[in-house]
């Protein structure tokens, strides 16, 4: 038997929780279940893992490639480039670098968080 039953939250370190669980939730659909000015959260009508989004006083985004990644979200999506391009609209940006041969496209967050976008049909593969 293990320890750890469940993953509950996944919890990011930036510089503006509250703008940053505002572009999650609307990247997601997702409830805001907590906000203050060093925390919030998101979760997913109880289904799987919530988001949460904690204040660190000088916060420095992850570098990436050239830099360490500190954690990525993975999410699948019905329609790449219809995601890619709404997900940009709302703050996110694409680097340069893409690695997956157009399997999946690497974004990052408006606060510099790498988040991956894949076709439902080949999560996991």
């Amino acid at each position: 038997m293990s320890v750890v039953e469940q993953l509950a939250t996944v919890v990011v370190d930036c510089a503006d929780p509250v703008a940053l669980a505002t572009f999650y939730q609307k990247a997601t659909g997702w409830e805001l279940t907590h906000s203050d000015e060093d925390f919030a959260s998101l979760g997913a009508d109880g289904a799987g893992p919530g988001l949460a989004f904690v204040r660190v006083e000088g916060y420095e985004a992850p570098r990436w490639p050239e830099g360490n990644k500190h954690v990525h979200l993975d999410f699948t999506v019905r329609d790449l480039d219809r995601a890619v391009e709404e997900l940009l609209a709302l703050g996110a940006s694409r680097p340069a670098f893409q690695p997956g041969e157009g399997e999946w496209v690497v974004l990052t967050d408006p606060q510099g968080h790498l988040f991956c976008l894949a076709p439902a049909a080949s999560a996991g593969d």
